[in-house]
């Protein structure tokens, strides 16, 4: 199953990339938001983890980009970001991301929320 993975860190990249492989996913990875944005239409991945600041094009910006195209409209999408202050999540839900998940990740609550959102049983 796909997941793309939208970080510019290279080790938040190298992490998420190696929690997804070795649970049997098959990560795509995109630096910013318009590599993202490419990515999702050529793809079609089961799931989008974004981090929300981007380079190019932020994951805010990204997200309404991917949610407005008819072929990728339905792909959730997962806000990854080190905003974990009171309100930040319901902030980037409302903006329309389906789910968020705070940096630095907690590895059980990761699995959780990507099987969860990508609709493995």
């Amino acid at each position: 199953m796909k997941v793309l993975v939208v970080e510019d860190n290279e080790k938040n990249l190298k992490l998420f990339r190696n929690i997804l492989k070795a649970n049997g996913y098959e990560p795509i990875e995109a630096k910013n938001g318009e590599e993202a944005v490419k990515a999702a239409k050529a793809e079609l991945p089961a799931l989008i983890l974004m981090d929300v600041q981007l380079p190019v094009l932020d994951g805010i910006t990204a997200m309404r980009s991917i949610k407005s195209d008819p072929a990728t409209k339905d792909i959730p999408i997962i806000a990854l970001t080190a905003y974990a202050m009171q309100g930040d999540k319901e902030r980037l839900l409302e903006e329309g991301f389906d789910n968020y998940i705070s940096k630095p990740i907690d590895l059980k609550e990761f699995l959780r929320v990507v099987k969860e959102m990508s609709g493995v049983k």
